[in-house]
């Protein structure tokens, strides 16, 4: 069965989708050990699909088998296969877990045609997962034998895409103690941001933010240029704090609200080389868009980036205040995506690789063997190219 994604319709609103969990406890519970969520799928607040995730906690449970099995249906497939009579782990299943003391049984997806595409069913799995389990569950999704309608067909390419593996003919699961699982929620998560942007879907192998005619396109949403110059100019602040605090002085690791996450052989840097964020922040305003022109402006929007990101969890009245005025967009907010196109190379992150100490000290011709350029401290601020130059006025060299 293809893992490709499917057919989710060009004019389907992705970036809107939500989910809304729903689950009823009876403070007095006579029936301790399984927990059944219902999950629904929104588009813009209209309902769309849901789905249901069933916990079965072992260690609540006295007999956790009868209990799943009196769920019926594919939960009670599931505990068929994972539970002895005793309500116990079988053996096969220890054997086949790095470690679990839980299971999560996902089944009866129902979701309009609209959005029936297996990433956008991985995507709504993962958000599941991470709401209802920690690294000691077992995650179970129906194998290609237990699908019986195009729901369950759909969860089991979705299970695919995050990694599960086959216990069965009937049960795939996904062991959620080894990386694996998160990697590939973030690779799924990536490309529905990407299906989001563009509309529809595109090959699976296909890179993903490119114009029609084979250009990248760099532009900016307004909302996400006003979110990144917020960012920056806090950044901006920060570090002119830490330059008045600390001036000339050599810095330690951590030292300094900015300076002292940098990496390490900037930490002998004088002041004057400390000012980038303006410079990015002005082109944000004058330009809603941003090219950094060399190492130094590099760093910056990688901090810039991150703090983006950090400004959108922590701080959503902030955010909501910058953007007040300015049009939504489908590509709103895809700080993967800025870190993809707005750089030429991601080298500037190599410094901070403890194993790789002293890259920017090589020789220049192994430098540019390997395709590196400037990444001495010292040379942070010479533009990648002749006619890029960087504007006198521009920067850290001038007070």
């Amino acid at each position: 069965m293809s893992t490709h994604p499917g057919p989710a319709a060009a004019g389907a609103d992705l970036a809107r989708l939500a989910l809304d969990f729903h689950h009823t406890h009876q403070l007095l519970d006579p029936a301790a050990g399984v927990q059944t969520w219902e999950v629904r799928i929104t588009a813009s607040g209209t309902p769309v699909g849901s789905l249901t995730a069933v916990r079965g906690l072992y260690w609540k449970s006295d007999n956790l088998r009868e209990r799943m099995a009196d769920e019926q249906s594919f939960p009670a497939l599931v505990a068929a296969q994972l539970l002895d009579a005793e309500g116990r782990f079988t053996y096969e299943f220890e054997e086949f877990m790095e470690s679990a003391s839980s299971i999560l049984v996902v089944d009866g997806l129902q979701l309009e045609d609209a959005f029936a595409d297996p990433v956008v069913v991985a995507v709504v799995v993962a958000a599941v997962i991470d709401r209802l389990t920690d690294n000691y569950f077992a995650v179970v999704l129906p194998g290609l034998d237990a699908c019986t309608d195009a729901g369950s067909v759909l969860l089991a390419e979705a299970g695919r895409l995050l990694s599960a593996r086959e216990f069965s003919e009937e049960l795939q699961i996904i062991d959620m103690a080894p990386a694996a699982p998160e990697e590939a929620a973030q690779r799924v998560r990536m490309r529905l941001r990407s299906l989001a942007r563009h509309g529809q879907p595109a090959a699976w192998d296909e890179g993903d933010g490119w114009g029609e005619d084979g250009e990248e396109d760099e532009e900016l949403t307004a909302r996400t240029a006003a979110v990144l110059r917020a960012a920056l100019e806090e950044l901006s602040e920060q570090i002119w704090q830490d330059v008045a605090a600390v001036g000339d002085a050599p810095l330690g690791r951590g030292q300094g609200r900015v300076l002292g996450s940098l990496p390490p052989i900037t930490f002998g840097q004088d002041q004057q080389w400390r000012r980038c964020f303006d410079d990015l922040a002005a082109d944000l305003a004058e330009t809603g868009t941003v090219r950094p022109l060399c190492t130094g402006e590099e760093m910056a929007l990688h901090l810039g980036i991150d703090r983006a990101k950090s400004l959108m969890r922590n701080r959503p009245r902030l955010v909501a205040k910058t953007v007040e005025g300015l049009g939504e967009d489908r590509r709103d907010f895809d700080w993967d995506w800025c870190s993809t196109v707005l750089f030429e190379d991601h080298d500037v992150l190599m410094l901070f690789d403890a194993s790789l100490d002293g890259i920017e000290d090589r020789g220049n011709e192994i430098n540019q063997a390997l395709g590196l350029a400037n990444l001495a401290a010292a040379d942070w601020f010479k533009p990648f190219r002749p006619r890029q130059a960087r504007d006198p006025d521009r920067g850290f060299r001038h007070s």
